[in-house]
């Protein structure tokens, strides 16, 4: 899901020149350099860097001949080169583990706006929850001056995300969290989670099954542990024969919810861990000849889009996607341009109980 530069753009008495994989200088003549502008406008080299970063005051004449010798030798300047010189290329990357996940696009939108307005390009990077492709994405951005780091990955073993914290590289996770170790930027899983089940008890369901995702990720772990002390609190028993554990929600997941009723077990409510959970379950329900919510209500959770297009909408937990990823952009360049380390912050945005017709 992105682009990585596999070649350095460096200038030598003039003269540019790309180092190549191979680690060959190749010259690289149609790159116009700042000396050449210098030149062309009849002035030094850094008279020309003042002009253009407009920090410090030069004659209105002098401006001008630098600016029309910009114009005609279509120059633009050496972003990777500056970037060496001052230790810092305002590139920020997104480390995310399935970009086909609806959550995370709102996410690397709010990221993308902020980075934008901050002169920052962002760099995004799907790992398909692969250890090792992480790795590698890190070991290739932190050679290319990569400024820091925004992680969606983060699961209990990820000790290479607290090593880039404490060598003093700048990094922020959304969504998931790694305890109060490093920078964050999530929801209160356990209270969303506690407060839809909670729902559901209150509108008469006592046969409450859960529809999970994998216990070694955070925010799952966090909302089964909600739903579990939520039936405590309003003493229901849990029972292991209404779990679900639908780490793969293309039809795996859904012959897991039809054979759960097949064999008998029939929930009067399910509480899927996010939206397409709580789809599939709903599709499952439907072929198997039940209605939602005439016989099984359907609480998901997120809040995406399709959620209020599927029939019957369907009552979700909204999380603040977008805001999140804006958040936790803003946190990480601040953290970039204030070059020092700070104790962990762990930002938890708000969610609502958005309340639709697949329940009852």
């Amino acid at each position: 899901m992105t682009s990585i530069v596999n070649c350095c753009i460096i200038e030598i008495n003039g003269i540019v020149f790309r180092k190549s994989r191979l680690w060959r200088l190749e010259r690289f003549d149609n790159m116009v350099t700042i000396k050449m502008v210098a030149k062309k406008a009849g002035v030094s080299p850094s008279t020309v860097s003042r002009t253009l970063s407009g920090k410090i005051p030069v004659a209105e004449s002098t401006r001008e001949k630098v600016l029309k010798a910009v114009k005609e030798l279509d120059y633009y300047p050496n972003t990777l080169a500056k970037g060496l010189k001052e230790g810092k290329t305002n590139t920020i990357a997104l480390i995310v583990p399935n970009i086909q996940n609806r959550v995370f696009p709102d996410i690397a939108k709010g990221v993308e706006d902020v980075a934008r307005k901050n002169e920052f390009t962002l760099i995004l990077c799907n790992t398909d929850e692969n250890i090792n492709v992480e790795l590698e994405y890190i070991d290739k951005l932190k050679k290319r001056w990569v400024d820091g780091f925004i992680f969606a990955t983060a699961v209990p073993e990820s000790n290479h995300i607290l090593k880039l914290k404490q060598s003093g590289f700048p990094v922020v996770l959304v969504v998931r969290t790694l305890g109060d170790k490093v920078d964050a930027v999530a929801v209160d899983n356990f209270k969303a989670s506690f407060d839809a089940v909670q729902y559901l008890i209150k509108t008469g369901h006592k046969r409450i099954a859960i529809i999970n995702g994998s216990l070694d990720v955070s925010v799952y772990n966090q909302r089964f542990e909600g739903y579990k002390a939520a039936l405590e609190q309003e003493g229901i028993e849990f029972r292991n024969e209404l779990v679900i554990q639908g780490d793969n929600i293309d039809n795996g997941l859904y012959s897991m919810v039809y054979s759960m009723l097949k064999r008998g077990i029939n929930p009067d409510a399910i509480f899927a861990t996010s939206d397409p959970k709580a789809i599939i379950a709903m599709k499952a329900i439907k072929d198997f000849g039940l209605k939602v919510p005439d016989h099984i209500s359907v609480v998901g959770f997120d809040n995406m889009d399709i959620s209020m297009l599927v029939d019957p909408p369907l009552t979700t937990i909204s999380q603040p996607l977008y805001e999140i990823g804006v958040l936790a952009a803003k946190k990480l360049i601040t953290m970039i341009k204030n070059k020092k380390q700070e104790e962990p912050i762990i930002d938890i945005l708000p969610t609502d109980l958005i309340i639709r017709k697949s329940t009852k």
